[in-house]
């Protein structure tokens, strides 16, 4: 006899888009009076410690065109490797620090940009070290479930090559996907993270 389960029945998956920014960012879509400004678009104050770096980049769709729609949150932890969470056992975090920020992609070039600290490393479950990175979430028009994904830094290779999550991905190519290219830009370290929805240069999504 095939056990009862007394399970609420899930809820169907509902796009994000095309009002999300409604709710999120009014300002952004001109939207006044609702807050000053709309909340996620700063992180780092003139106190905050750490390496200052802006992240920057683009969202495409499968045929290689870049979302001026899309919404991109990220999280990380600060320079010291601690997460400003309730969480956060392991000591306090940077009080000047936010780290979580929010982002609509820009409607002409589709391009977001952060300003942030480079973060530190996090012990994995095993107590092993993470590389640094920045956990990235998008949702969008189209997308009925938020993708989730991670920045990698490639100036950080030998924590790269030793980090226990980057290195569940099997091949070497598709790790690549999450690996930020370094610049620089008016003083400050720019880290360009493309992100591909589909194609043959598909970006590494996790099931989170």
């Amino acid at each position: 006899m095939v056990q009862r389960l007394d399970y609420l029945k899930e809820s169907p998956s509902q796009t994000a888009g095309p009002y999300v920014h409604i709710g999120t960012n009014p300002n952004w879509v001109e939207i006044t009076g609702v807050w000053n400004g709309d909340l996620g678009l700063v992180l780092v104050g003139p106190d905050t410690k750490g390496e200052r770096i802006l992240v920057t980049g683009r969202i495409f769709d499968g045929l290689g065109k870049p979302l001026n729609d899309a919404l991109v949150e990220i999280w990380q932890a600060d320079a010291d490797g601690l997460h400003n969470s309730p969480e956060e056992k392991r000591g306090r975090a940077d009080p000047h620090f936010a780290g979580w920020g929010r982002q609509p992609t820009h409607r002409e070039t589709g391009e977001f940009r952060f300003e942030t600290v480079k973060p530190g490393r996090v012990p994995y479950v095993d107590g092993r070290p993470m590389a640094p990175h920045i956990t990235v979430y998008i949702v969008a028009r189209g997308i009925n479930i938020g993708l989730h994904t991670r920045l990698y830094f490639a100036d950080e290779a030998a924590a790269n090559a030793e980090c226990p999550v980057l290195n569940r991905i099997e091949h070497p190519a598709r790790r690549e996907t999450l690996v930020a290219r370094r610049g620089e830009e008016g003083g400050l370290p720019v880290y360009t993270f493309d992100v591909h929805l589909q194609g043959h240069h598909e970006t590494v999504f996790f099931d989170v």
